[in-house]
């Protein structure tokens, strides 16, 4: 009896769907591959019952077949499409593993679910309840287009939403700009809107039917490097190549740009006034653009007074004649530019009193390299505090075979303060990128005023210890003496080095 009972197609169908729910949906619940092939094993095998007792899910059923039979099958036919449709649609989903913008891809697979839900409902409609899907469709036309009308504001927003998937103009994560000057990066696209998020942090949605309409610029495409310029007017006490050249050295000095494609500076217009120039170059990210430019218009100041240039007036000021007073001595001593500017505007030295700013400057050795030259050799000890009066400098490390550019310094930057104040040696080879004029502070020129006053090792260990953390993140990989010492440490090193010991 019980053999009997296992022989019979229903009982069979039965315990089949029920092993296949307890693997797929329990056993293997967590397990999204695992529950694909689960699946997959559980529709080939209610395939093969169902062909194996004479059950087509593709064909109506004999209208001979008793009640009981033609509600057992119907039901197993229906089983059979939903099973299919959902290994279909997990294939689908499964995709969602590999693509690497899972969220971009939404939009076209939910498409493509719909298609098989669709596909599935139709099937069993037609081959399950008999009814004719032509005559079915023909007659829910009208009610198609009632419903069409509708939602037809819906249905452009869910098409034009399509057509931007597929056509791929922009991806999330793409900083866009809109020809209304509305801009942002894109955070999520679905049927119905695109949402961006602009420079201020608020969430901007358009409806995807007036962004197809749209003409965008796509600032993250072909790659998230970004193009940008700065516009600078110079007074025309120059030639204008020689101007050409120091706003050069203004791009070549700037860490916050990208050196290749390397930045252009181009004139753009010259009159009496003023030589107008468009310097160009391109930052790694859209969203580092207000720091470089912030950095060049630092770099614009240190640069023009290291020239000896000035910047010109806006175009269209009128400038009344003023009788200019002649320049005191005192002024032309701390004129900017000289050796005593230099040291003033250097914060390691800001708790000096004016005479001791004053030996330094009268003290101060004048030195020039030409392009290309090597001033410090890494892990070589320099004996003096070097300040850039005008040029480029490049600190480049060699770890391994690799060469790393640490950083570039321009008018007004100093180094070598480790090897003066703490005999380490230089982080990098320091080299040249221009023709470049240094003053240095040697040994012989600090040594008398820290013997004056012993209590200025300490004043300069609390001021090379904030130089230290604030560039942390350039020296990270180097071997750095003094990397994260205490302001006492850094002190303690200072007066063992000038021998002031005897004045702890």
């Amino acid at each position: 009896m019980s053999i009997a009972l296992l022989g019979d197609p229903i009982v069979q169908f039965f315990i089949l769907v029920v092993v296949g729910t307890f693997v797929s949906r329990v056993m293997l619940r967590h397990q999204r591959a695992g529950r694909l092939i689960g699946q997959m094993a559980f529709f080939v095998c209610l395939t093969a019952l169902l062909f194996y007792h004479g059950i087509v899910p593709y064909e109506p059923s004999p209208s001979q077949e008793s009640v009981t039979l033609r509600t057992f099958t119907g039901f197993a036919k229906i089983v059979w499409w939903v099973n299919g449709a959902w290994v279909l649609i997990a294939c689908v989903r499964l995709f969602l593993i590999f693509e690497r913008k899972p969220r971009e891809g939404r939009l076209l697979q939910d498409l493509i679910v719909g298609v098989i839900y669709l596909g599935a409902i139709l099937s069993i409609v037609g081959n399950v309840f008999s009814v004719p899907i032509g005559t079915l469709i023909a007659t829910s036309g009208v009610f198609a287009i009632i419903l069409g009308l509708a939602l037809q504001s819906t249905l452009s927003d869910v098409f034009s939403g399509i057509a931007l998937n597929l056509g791929r103009p922009y991806s999330v994560g793409d900083w866009i700009v809109l020809e209304n000057d509305v801009q942002g990066r894109v955070v999520e696209t679905n049927w119905r809107a695109t949402q961006l998020l602009s420079g201020t942090n608020d969430l901007i949605v358009i409806p995807n039917s007036i962004l197809a309409k749209t003409r965008l610029t796509n600032l993250s495409s072909p790659d998230e490097s970004h193009g940008a310029t700065v516009n600078v007017r110079i007074q025309p006490t120059a030639l204008p190549r020689i101007i050409a050249d120091v706003m050069q050295n203004v791009l070549i000095s700037c860490n916050s740009i990208q050196k290749n494609p390397e930045p252009s500076v181009a004139i753009t217009s010259i009159d009496g006034q003023a030589i107008e120039l468009q310097l160009s170059f391109r930052v790694r990210d859209m969203s580092l653009t207000q720091a470089a430019k912030n950095e060049i218009y630092d770099l614009l100041v240190r640069h023009t007074k290291a020239a000896g240039l000035k910047l010109a007036d806006p175009p269209g000021t009128i400038m009344l004649p003023m009788q200019q007073k002649p320049e005191t001595t005192d002024e032309k001593q701390h004129a900017p530019g000289t050796p005593w500017r230099l040291v003033s505007n250097i914060p390691l030295f800001s708790s000096l009193t004016e005479d001791e700013k004053e030996h330094l400057a009268s003290h101060m050795q004048r030195r020039t390299y030409r392009k290309d030259a090597v001033i410090a050799e890494q892990d070589a000890r320099m004996r003096a505090l070097t300040i850039v009066r005008s040029g480029v400098v490049s600190i480049t490390r060699r770890e391994g075979h690799r060469q790393i550019e640490l950083t570039r310094l321009a008018p007004g930057d100093y180094f070598g303060e480790n090897g003066l104040l703490m005999g380490s040696g230089e982080v990098g080879t320091v080299r040249a990128l221009t023709f470049v004029v240094t003053y240095e502070i040697g040994e012989e020129c600090l040594a008398p005023l820290l013997h004056d006053r012993p209590t200025l090792a300490e004043e300069l260990g609390a001021m090379l210890a904030k130089r230290i953390e604030a560039e942390q993140h350039l020296f990270a990989n180097a071997d750095m003496l003094g990397h994260g010492a205490h302001v006492t440490s850094l002190s303690s090193r200072i007066k063992h080095l000038f021998q002031l010991q005897q004045h702890d």
